[in-house]
């Protein structure tokens, strides 16, 4: 449901855009904080499944 409503604010973000400058940085500041989520739970997940290895 959350996805469906960022969804169509981006949408409008971007349909409203100033220049393409504006757009680029709309759709940066949008996923560049979902990459860094991934990432960062992909390495928790990684350097946990190597500590219990260990033990």
């Amino acid at each position: 449901m959350f996805l469906s409503l960022l969804q169509v604010t981006i949408e409008e973000k971007l349909k409203s855009a100033p220049d393409e400058n504006y757009q680029i940085g709309v759709l940066i500041g949008t996923y560049l904080p979902v990459l860094v989520l991934i990432i960062l739970a992909t390495l928790l997940y990684l350097y946990n499944k190597n500590r219990n290895k260990d033990q």
